[in-house]
C-alpha cells in the first residue's frame, strides 16, 4: 500500500468542507461585526463553496495525472 497516496487522499477529503466552514464562519462573523446580516455569510458561504470545489478538482487532477488506472 502506498501510504503517500493515502495521506493525499485523505487531506483531498478535507478540502471542501474545511472551505466551506472557513467561508461560513468568516461571513457570519463579518456580518455579525458590520451589521450586514445575511449577505456576508450568504457571499462567503458562496466563495467557500468555489474555492472547496476548485481545490478538490485540482487535488484530483494532481492525484490521477500519471495513473493510467484512474484515467
Amino acid at each position: 500500500m502506498n501510504y503517500r497516496k493515502l495521506a493525499e487522499m485523505s487531506s483531498i477529503i478535507l478540502m471542501l468542507p474545511s472551505a466551506i466552514a472557513f467561508g461560513l464562519f468568516s461571513g457570519y462573523w463579518l456580518d455579525r461585526w458590520l451589521g450586514t446580516q445575511p449577505w456576508l455569510l450568504i457571499v462567503f458561504t458562496l466563495l467557500g463553496v468555489a474555492s472547496g470545489l476548485l481545490s478538490l478538482i485540482r487535488g484530483i487532477a494532481k492525484l490521477t495525472r500519471g495513473n493510467p488506472d484512474l484515467e
